[in-house]
């Protein structure tokens, strides 16, 4: 178990492959498969499933693997300091795991999924709010900016609005239907899922 949770470390942010971890281990498939879910069971880990529709594109259709406390997180990446972590080379998987934590306290959704597909457009987080579909992307930059991925979960997915939650200070618009959105101001996010127009 103390290696899985080491390995499982390596896996935060990524899609679940139980045969890989199980050929690392020298495990089955099923045993590994159990331990993950005795650590999302006790709330240590969350497996955020996929949301996929018929679309034609291809989706990905495994759920992606978070270790919900990022001091652990980091305890098990020997990352001791802010400088280490800075320097760290998937550093912004630590911060999509975070603000993902705090986005869900804070906008308490029925149910949460991620999106993805496999030409590399992605929503980190995709949730219904009063029968109105919202996204939410996490990013580690202080200028985030609108992508290709974006505008295709926009599409894809008919949402309202898509919130780019990042480091820095200031909320803004980035088109009519995509907003950055700091981190520290996350618990102000709900008010928005009411008064955000429906897509059209």
């Amino acid at each position: 178990m103390s290696r899985f949770w080491t390995m499982l470390a390596h896996y935060h942010g990524q899609t679940w492959n139980a045969s890989e971890l199980g050929r690392s281990l020298d495990l089955p498939d099923k045993t590994v498969r159990s331990y993950l879910d005795i650590l999302t069971g006790t709330f240590m880990v969350r497996q955020l499933q996929p949301w996929h529709e018929n679309l034609s594109k291809r989706q990905v259709k495994a759920p992606k693997i978070y270790l919900r406390d990022s001091g652990l997180l980091h305890a098990l990446l020997n990352l001791p300091d802010f400088p280490t972590l800075h320097s760290y080379s998937r550093t912004g998987a630590s911060w999509e795991g975070f603000a993902i934590e705090q986005a869900l306290q804070s906008v308490k959704p029925a149910q949460a999924f991620f999106w993805a597909t496999h030409t590399g457009a992605e929503v980190d987080l995709f949730f219904l709010s009063h029968g109105r579909r919202y996204g939410i992307e996490c990013k580690f930059s202080e200028t985030p900016k609108i992508t290709k991925s974006m505008n295709q979960a926009l599409e894809s997915l008919s949402l309202a609005h898509l919130w780019v939650v990042y480091s820095g200070e200031h909320s803004y618009l980035l088109s009519k239907r995509i907003s950055v959105w700091p981190l520290k101001d996350i618990f102000s996010l709900p008010k928005q899922l009411l008064i955000k127009p429906a897509a059209k």
